[in-house]
């Protein structure tokens, strides 16, 4: 819609106290991968209590002096940044426990940390229309940090959050897990996003990472909105008039409309009803879906409709470039991390770069119309020592988006080692390189092993570059329009639902029919 562009933000990363002093740092990053930043500050900490850690409100004087110190930075860079970064001032509110976790962000930066317990207390106190309170992992157990949905107002909560490093809070039924913080249980029906919506609960639908180290990480969920402007009031009203959506991931461009309203809107209008759904994904677009009341009503497959079409001598595309893997931690405990130098040049032009980061020291510069340079630094965790158990990588990864020749090249520049890759080929399928004379020198100097069998102690040890397969533009956008002629009765809400290929999925906020507005 030519009245609103895309912003991007992360409205769940949790600085906590001992984290302050680097709120420069957190700051960064976040310009570097988002436009707005609701800055949600935690306010708990672990507190011992015969020996056993239990979670309670900060000291006093550490919340007032962490909350002045964040209204300074805050006021100073929305000053510094103004029209090109836009930030907020927030806080978590957890309460009890028995209404569910909530995000409370002001318009205006003079406002306070309110320590009710209840939510409807909150409610009472917070200031209509300037402030939000936004339930997050709300398919926990109710009563047990899961939401409440018999409490809700759709002014303080005009949003919620479907997706975040928890998982998916959808719905029970759904194939995106919800099980990395397990100590706090599976989900259930109860308190999910749609049961909130079955109760009549009208709210937008977002995703944040609820990441406590890094602001805006991939994977871990983002939000969008469709602002008039880049300035703190345009976000403000996108906020409150639920022109919002969430990804898990990629940015997938979504905007669907009921007529000529755009998602989160309240309509009085009588059939037919023409529902247009505009998507440009990341990689190859599976599926739409197209809820009414929750219940699938149309759909639209992808895959399979656009394959086998011929390709033209010049096509645009994206695919993605991802770093990582390498030495085991539990094998080289000091290998924790490596930092790549590389660029990438086409004989076309580079459209778009996405930067798919999941932590600090990215750095994309040089950019222009046919080349790039980056300098990316890649991280291995441990989550078991258990000689099969997991141990999880931190890839780095960009999505570019280029427009060339059908038969040139794409050139790839990493560590000093060229890689020249037909165009034609990357979108034919992946490619993977692997690091393997440095392995095998670390293999010798670390175990004094020079060959094997096989290429087990060599490959494993390798740090790899992945070059995902490349889909063209007819692949990754989609425009798809249904017609609904039932007339509603009270009310009918409608939503959809973007499925890529390789699981990236975009929820778009609801549409309400209404007979009364």
């Amino acid at each position: 819609m030519e009245k609103y562009k895309l912003f991007w933000g992360d409205a769940h990363s949790n600085i906590h106290t001992e984290s302050m002093q680097d709120l420069e740092k957190w700051f960064e990053q976040a310009m570097e991968l988002i436009d707005f930043w609701p800055i949600a500050y935690y306010p708990y900490h672990m507190k011992k209590v015969n020996g056993f850690g239990l979670e309670d409100w900060l000291d006093d004087g550490i919340l007032k002096e962490d909350w002045k110190n964040l209204k300074r930075f805050v006021m100073q860079k929305n000053q510094e940044h103004n029209g090109e970064f836009v930030a907020f001032m927030g806080f978590e509110w957890q309460g009890d426990g028995q209404d569910g976790d909530h995000n409370i962000f002001y318009l205006d930066d003079d406002q306070v940390i309110h320590k009710t317990m209840h939510f409807k207390d909150l409610i009472s106190v917070l200031p209509k229309g300037r402030a939000i309170a936004i339930p997050h992992h709300t398919a926990y157990k109710l009563g047990s940090r899961g939401k409440n949905w018999a409490i809700h107002d759709e002014v303080i909560s005009p949003f919620a959050e479907i997706y975040s490093s928890h998982g998916s809070s959808e719905c029970d039924l759904t194939d995106i897990p919800m099980n990395r913080h397990i100590h706090m249980g599976p989900r259930v029906d109860g308190g999910t996003v749609l049961d909130g919506l079955s109760r009549g609960n009208k709210f937008g639908i977002i995703a944040s990472t609820d990441n406590h180290d890094c602001p805006a990480v991939y994977g871990q969920g983002l939000m969008a909105c469709y602002a008039e402007n880049l300035s703190k009031e345009a976000i403000w009203d996108a906020f409150i008039n639920r022109r919002v959506y969430g990804v898990t991931g990629d940015r997938i461009k979504l905007l669907y409309k009921i007529n000529d309203s755009i998602m989160g809107s309240k309509v009085k209008a009588n059939p037919p009803y023409l529902h247009n759904v505009e998507v440009e994904g990341g990689s190859a677009i599976h599926r739409v879906e197209l809820y009414r009341n929750n219940i699938l009503t149309a759909d639209y497959t992808h895959t399979g409709k656009w394959e086998l079409l011929p390709l033209s001598e010049v096509v645009k595309f994206k695919f993605k470039v991802e770093f990582g893997w390498g030495p085991d931690l539990k094998i080289y405990p000091d290998m924790k991390k490596k930092v790549w130098q590389g660029s990438l040049e086409t004989e076309g032009e580079i459209h778009s770069v996405e930067k798919c980061w999941t932590n600090y020291g990215q750095k994309l510069s040089n950019l222009n119309k046919n080349r790039c340079e980056f300098e990316i630094t890649s991280y291995k965790t441990v989550q078991s020592s258990k000689w099969m158990g997991i141990s999880p990588v931190q890839t780095q990864a960009f999505i570019f988006e280029i427009e060339a020749p059908l038969h040139s090249s794409i050139k790839l520049v990493i560590d000093n080692r060229k890689i020249l890759i037909p165009v034609a080929d990357i979108l034919q399928k992946s490619h993977l390189f692997g690091f393997l004379n440095e392995a095998k020198e670390l293999v010798e100097e670390r175990w004094g092993i020079k060959s094997y069998y096989r290429n087990d102690p060599f490959w494993h040890a390798a740090y790899k570059v992945k070059i995902h397969r490349g889909i063209p533009e007819i692949g990754y956008k989609v425009n798809f329009n249904w017609v609904s002629e039932e007339k509603v009765k009270d009310e009918d809400f409608f939503w959809v639902k973007v499925i890529q290929r390789d699981g990236n999925t975009a929820w778009s906020s609801p549409i309400w029919i209404m007979k009364n507005i």
